[in-house]
């Protein structure tokens, strides 16, 4: 026999707890990505040209390229 209760298909109640924990870990998430991408930014500026062209990204691009604003036609450079 299947039972159906009505408070299934609700979100739960928010408490400005959950609310406070729920922002900072946003906080933190927008934190450590900014790091990871600063660090991506530096690995990939210290390449030379030939290997920036092997992987597909010009030198101008790798900012837009970390954050991942590429356009998909772009494609590998031959």
């Amino acid at each position: 026999m299947t039972t159906i209760y009505s408070t299934a298909g609700q979100p739960a109640p928010r408490s400005s707890v959950s609310g406070f924990f729920r922002l900072l870990g946003s906080w933190v998430n927008g934190i450590v990505t900014y790091f990871a991408r600063r660090q991506a930014i530096q690995t990939l500026s210290e390449l030379d040209d030939r290997a920036l062209r092997d992987i597909g990204i010009e030198r101008s691009r790798i900012e837009s390229a970390v954050r991942g604003n590429v356009d998909p036609d772009f494609g590998r450079i031959m």
